[in-house]
């Protein structure tokens, strides 16, 4: 069965960035998902117009000597919808939700999210995290990632850049030079 590519995986493209959101009587949502029903409920909800951001990473893998590629959720099971109580029932109606988590910390998600998609947008080489793992707190200095605050991890000679996404308990890394980073505030406790 061939794949149906997504149009987007952010609706309104300003969503992360525009303040204009935040007074409107809408909140945010987390839903969780059918198993592989993300993409599917990202079209449905552009077909109602109801905001909301797809974290996606790309995976490529080699088949038969052709590099295959494809576009993956980053937390699969999940999509973080921003609507009022009428965008939820929407959401719901479409019957590719199990369930939806409200959300306390608005503002500390949608910094989250917009961490993640700066890490997207930087065209590293991008891995999903299951598992927060304690790290040094760090500040990028330089590159397409500068002035982004997350946790350096060691993955045995290679240091990775973690930015991670607290409601969710999960997160994304990158690869990164050890000298393009400054620590920030306290070392973790050991």
């Amino acid at each position: 069965m061939p794949l149906v590519p997504l149009d987007t995986c952010l609706f309104p493209d300003d969503l992360l960035e525009s303040e204009s959101h935040r007074d409107d009587g809408s909140q945010w949502w987390v839903l969780h998902t059918r198993p592989r029903a993300e993409k599917s409920l990202a079209r449905q909800l552009v077909k109602h117009r109801i905001a909301f951001y797809l974290p996606l990473f790309e995976r490529r893998r080699r088949q038969r000597g052709r590099t295959l590629r494809s576009q993956l959720p980053l937390f699969p099971g999940y999509l973080f919808m921003r609507g009022d109580g009428q965008a939820r029932l929407r959401a719901l109606e479409t019957n590719l939700v199990v369930q939806t988590l409200s959300v306390v910390d608005e503002v500390r998600l949608r910094a989250d999210l917009d961490r993640i998609r700066r890490l997207i947008a930087s065209d590293l080489p991008l891995l999903p995290e299951e598992q927060l793992e304690p790290g040094q707190p760090v500040e990028i200095t330089s590159g397409p990632l500068r002035g982004m605050q997350g946790k350096v991890l060691r993955r045995g000679k290679a240091w990775t850049f973690f930015v991670e996404v607290n409601f969710l308990q999960r997160g994304a890394s990158v690869e990164i030079d050890r000298e393009v980073c400054k620590p920030v505030g306290d070392p973790p406790k050991t």
